[in-house]
């Protein structure tokens, strides 16, 4: 056994001591949990932007603060609002082969310890955003963090003991083969955000401890542009999100559809707003590729798809790479093999390719539905009848129509993908709900139906069972 595997395993059975001395935290504690995860957001805030900012090479801080700290806080005070009505036992009616004084409930408990295995790219919302919710199902947890984020993580081990005691809170970092380890441990529940390919793997490793796993993948998510839309709207929405962390994000659009008669003017308008936003490639608003790995895959999959007849068209004036700052500006890609590189993987990064369309149904809806289940679907359009359509016919992990992202910022909405895109929702009540036990309780009254359909049978159980089978 490793030191790794040993450290791991301790703190495991630290946590599950504890939950096992205090299965069921009271309103108040978990309260107070939640308030230690807003102080801490609070007082770090400044530390957490530079500690993100260094990882990436450079991010924009207040990118950071739009993306990751203020949904941060958001999610926290949404749990507190809703804590106390979220932790009420439902009840739940009486079937007829328990009348009287039977009562039905559903108590919400907790199901322990939780793992959570962050990405890199949003390294503090999507491991404090959960955490919200476990807390507020009164779990514990392990957190693990990627090897892409290591001034972060040092940032959580070091400050994070100060709000948190190990037996509640526990971050680790990745020094290599941790994230195997970290996913054979037997918790209560998994959650893992991060590629397909590694989700499966994950899985695989969980399935080894029936350890129940919620997985929030990627994907090619599209925006499709309608006829009836304006294009510039579409554009200057899209085209921030698209460009937002560099295009490093699980649910950007991927690409976008545009009638083909629109498709030169969706060009012009995309040079001026994006231009507009980002003067040069080295302004410090603009985000840089996460690492050199990540930099020459993107640069070599826009070489390919060049060098097979696909126009690049980059978007800003001046130089459009800078391999030492690990910075691609934001491009456009026309007329791309349907087979390159930049077609059939997630591209997470800045490159839009844009697809010509004459007819919704053969040239959008079944393309995109003869490729794996997106994790979000960006309709653009004022119609409802074609919202209504596009809903009904492409299956997506969520939707915003007429705008892009927006689904994922909404509190009150589950978060999570479908098929390929991912398993299983949280955020929110939902959040509250996939970690959290729902217990049936049946409690019987002094008289028992049953006692009434025991042998011998005769005339009474006939009528009895003639009742209930009405």
């Amino acid at each position: 056994m490793t030191a790794t595997t040993e450290l791991l395993q301790a703190s495991l059975r630290l946590q599950r001591q504890a939950y096992l001395a205090d299965p069921v935290p009271d309103y108040g504690r978990r309260l107070a949990d939640l308030e230690q995860l807003e102080r801490f957001v609070r007082d770090q805030q400044d530390a957490i932007c530079a500690a993100i900012s260094a990882d990436y090479g450079h991010r924009s801080r207040h990118e950071t603060l739009v993306t990751e700290v203020i949904p941060t806080l958001h999610a926290i005070h949404h749990a507190r609002k809703h804590l106390r009505r979220w932790m009420r036992p439902q009840r739940r009616g009486i079937d007829r082969l328990a009348f009287g004084l039977a009562s039905n409930r559903v108590i919400p408990q907790p199901l322990g310890v939780v793992g959570v295995i962050v990405p890199w790219n949003f390294p503090l919302n999507l491991s404090l955003v959960p955490l919200s919710a476990i807390f507020a199902a009164g779990n514990r947890a392990m957190v693990k963090m990627s090897e892409n984020s290591r001034h972060l993580a040092a940032l959580l081990m070091r400050e994070l003991p100060r709000y948190f005691a190990a037996d509640k809170l526990r971050v680790f970092d990745e020094t290599g083969g941790v994230g195997i380890e970290f996913s054979k441990l037997p918790f209560d529940h998994l959650l893992f955000t991060g590629s397909g390919q590694t989700g499966k793997a994950v899985m695989a490793a969980a399935a080894a401890n029936l350890c129940p796993v919620t997985l929030e993948l990627g994907g090619k998510s599209p925006a499709i542009v309608l006829d009836d839309f304006p294009l510039r709207t579409a554009a200057e929405r899209l085209l921030y999100v698209k460009y937002l962390n560099a295009g490093q994000i699980c649910t950007t659009v991927d690409h976008a559809y545009v009638p083909r008669a629109k498709v030169e003017e969706f060009v012009r308008l995309a040079r001026e707003i994006v231009s507009q936003r980002y003067p040069t490639l080295d302004t410090p608003d603009y985000t840089s590729i996460i690492d050199a790995k990540a930099y020459a895959r993107l640069k070599n999959a826009m070489e390919e798809a060049q060098a097979r007849g696909a126009q690049l068209i980059p978007l800003i004036p001046g130089q459009t790479f800078d391999e030492a700052k690990r910075r691609i500006a934001p491009h456009l890609l026309l007329n791309a093999p349907a087979d390159c590189e930049l077609m059939q993987r997630e591209i997470f990064g800045p490159i839009l390719p844009v697809i010509a369309y004459d007819d919704l149904d053969t040239e959008v809806i079944q393309r995109v539905n003869a490729g794996p289940r997106p994790l979000a679907l960006y309709p653009f359009t004022n119609d409802r009848a074609l919202q209504e359509k596009l809903l009904t016919r492409i299956m997506s992990g969520g939707v915003s129509i007429n705008d892009a992202l927006f689904h994922v910022a909404q509190d009150e909405l589950p978060f999570g993908g479908v098929g390929a895109s991912g398993m299983g929702h949280y955020h929110g009540f939902e959040g509250f709900l996939t970690f959290s036990k729902l217990r049936p309780v049946f409690t019987q009254s002094r008289f028992s139906t049953a006692a009434l359909l025991v042998p011998p049978y005769g005339k009474l159980v006939d009528r009895l069972l003639k009742f209930l089978l009405r």
